[in-house]
């Protein structure tokens, strides 16, 4: 077996799995959910028209506009995160993350030669994430 024939055959142990299953059911829901996406419209509209205003010469930027769409852009976060469908994908997206996190963190022990048997599927606690910076893991 070669190593992209291993990867495919692990992105098909990937889709097989609970977590997989469960963040492609949330994401559907959240596709399928016509409340859910007004609201991302809502949000990113006003979150575009606050980046416009902001954008502004500092002495064309209308201070108080600023401030009543800052204000109507956290409402409008509020409501979508609220929405059921999106906190059920925020926790799906959180165990999918957390299942690649380990499958990045296998593999990079493993091109550093170590024993993919036994080496640790979480980094180490340094571990910023950014392999430009590190010294090396354990």
């Amino acid at each position: 077996m070669t190593v992209i024939e291993a990867a495919r055959a692990l992105g098909k142990v990937v889709q097989a799995d609970e977590r997989y299953v469960e963040y492609i059911n949330a994401k559907n829901a959240n596709d399928a959910d016509e409340e859910l996406q007004n609201l991302i419209g809502e949000f990113n509209l006003i979150r575009q028209n606050l980046a416009m205003e902001s954008d502004k010469p500092e002495d064309e930027i209308n201070n108080e506009k600023v401030k009543e769409l800052t204000a109507k852009m956290h409402s409008a976060y509020d409501a979508v995160m609220s929405n059921e469908n999106m906190a059920a994908f925020t926790m799906a997206k959180q165990g999918m993350d957390k299942l690649m996190s380990e499958i990045n963190t296998i593999l990079t022990y493993s091109v550093e030669g170590a024993d993919p048997e036994t080496c640790p599927s979480e980094p180490a606690a340094d571990c910023t994430g950014s392999c430009s910076t590190c010294g090396g893991c354990g």
